[in-house]
Parts: C-alpha cells; structure tokens; sequence
C-alpha cells in the first residue's frame, strides 16, 4: 500500500491532563475516534475535541461503545439488539450534532472496547452496529453553525477489526468498511486481539510497537502471541490514546511509515468547510 490510515481514540478523559493528551494526538493521527458518551465523553469533551479535529482536518469517527462508564465500556454486556441499536444511534446523532456546530462532521463509526471484541466473532452486533450507522445516516440532519457550511453527509463507514465478523457481515449488507489493525496490541494466532487481562496484550515497547506497525501497514502482517506469522491486510492503524506514552510512540510510528514511503491520510476524509 503507498497511503495508510493513523487513528486514536480521543476524548476519553484520561491522563493527567486530557485535553493536552487530546490535542497532541490531534496533530499526529489522521482520524479521531471520539468518546461519545458510552463508555467516556461528554458534550465538553466531544466539542473541545471536534473543534480541534476541524482546525487540523482531521477525520471525525463515533467511537461507540455500551453505555457503562464505571467499566470504560471494557465489560461484555447483554443488551436487546432494539435496546443496542437507540444507544448507539444516540451516542452518533450526538456526536454528529456538535461536529457539525465546528464545520465538520461524523464520517465514521469505530466500536469500542468490550463491544468491538463482541462484534469481532457475533455477526448479531455487527447486525446491530450497521443498523445504527444507517439509522443515523437517515436521520434529519442538524443544521450547521451559521459561520460555516458542511456538505450533504455521505453514508458513514464502519471501521473495524480486520479479518473478522466485522467485515464479513459489512460485505453482504452492503455497508462501507475499513479493515483496522492495531500497532499496540499483541494478536492471537486466529487474528484476533489478546484479551487485555492477559499480560503481554498491551504492548509498550518503542521499538516493537513501531516495528508491528511497519509490518502490518508493509508487509501486510503480524507476529502473533506464540511466535506464528499470520496475514492482516488493514487500511487503518490504531494506537490507543491511553496507551502509556501514546504520544511517543506515534511521533515513532509516523516516523517510520513515512520512511516506508506511506503517505498518511484519512480513510474518510471530513468535508471541505465551506466558509460564506
């Protein structure tokens, strides 16, 4: 591939000062997926966010989850597939009303946590997860703010694990997705995500973190768990915002893919702000 995708997950409210760990990633990432209230976030987070992510052009996903703040959206829930597709197209419209008050908006939708591993083996979430986004996308759109205009929205994109029920249930209803590797997490044998109550899931280190990277945005693959090379073909490279030193090691990663010859952009590129 000669261009790749760089995304973060923003406005979740952690570190010791979140809106300067917010504002950092901001300007190293090509897509923010923002906490929109299910597992973290609040209307002060996600404008604070949103108007950053307009100033620097970057793209604006919905990064929905449960609604469990106490457990950071990190515990499996059983919800009625109804009951799930209003709270997520909740936490969406939301988040879409107030990037649009910014002259931008939503273009895509990234799970998180607990619901994004659910989803990665259940094609019923997936089912759920695209209800929403297309319940979303039908709805009246909110007008923007007076100062700026946005274009007519395009139907969002659902960005999701590589490889998985993800992309497999995105195919056959016919909903745009973007296949997402990870460049901090390890990775079983079968291309899943090791279960981050298992030491060794959360990769630290520089080094083998931009080194995952490379291999997965290059060569198209990653080294699993137990020393197996297996195939991951992914459009987009997340680094979690609470990963201990996030910051750092995007600076490296951007680096490094740049010296690959990758050029970093935006798999759903935020509309042109159109100034009267």
């Amino acid at each position: 591939m000669s261009t790749i995708d760089l995304n973060a997950d923003l406005g979740e409210g952690v570190g010791r000062d979140p809106a300067e760990l917010d504002a950092a990633l901001l300007r190293l990432v090509t897509s923010a997926n923002i906490a929109c209230g299910g597992h973290a976030g609040s209307p002060d987070s996600m404008a604070r966010v949103c108007e950053q992510a307009a100033q620097y052009g970057v793209a604006i996903g919905a990064q929905i989850s449960y609604v469990d703040v106490e457990n950071f959206g990190r515990r499996k829930l059983d919800v009625p597939p109804i009951a799930l597709v209003q709270q997520l197209v909740e936490q969406i419209e939301l988040l879409d009303t107030i990037a649009r008050t910014y002259g931008t908006r939503v273009t895509y939708v990234k799970p998180h946590g607990a619901l994004y591993n659910a989803a990665a083996d259940d094609a019923t979430i997936v089912h759920a997860i695209i209800e929403a986004i297309q319940t979303a996308t039908r709805s009246p759109t909110h007008p923007p703010a007076e100062s700026s205009l946005v274009r007519e929205p395009r139907s969002l994109v659902l960005l999701g694990l590589a490889g998985s029920s993800f992309e497999r249930v995105a195919h056959e209803c016919g909903q745009d997705f973007v296949p997402e590797a990870f460049a901090d997490r390890a990775y079983t044998p079968t291309a899943r995500l090791v279960p981050r109550n298992v030491d060794g899931a959360v990769l630290h280190d520089l080094n083998l973190v931009t080194n995952q990277a490379v291999h997965l945005a290059v060569q198209q693959q990653v080294t699993s768990i137990d020393g197996s090379t297996i195939a991951v073909q992914a459009r987009s490279l997340c680094v979690h915002g609470d990963t201990r030193d996030a910051v750092e090691l995007l600076h490296h990663v951007r680096n490094a893919l740049w010296m690959h010859g990758l050029t970093l952009t935006a798999f759903a590129p935020p509309p042109l702000r159109l100034f009267p």
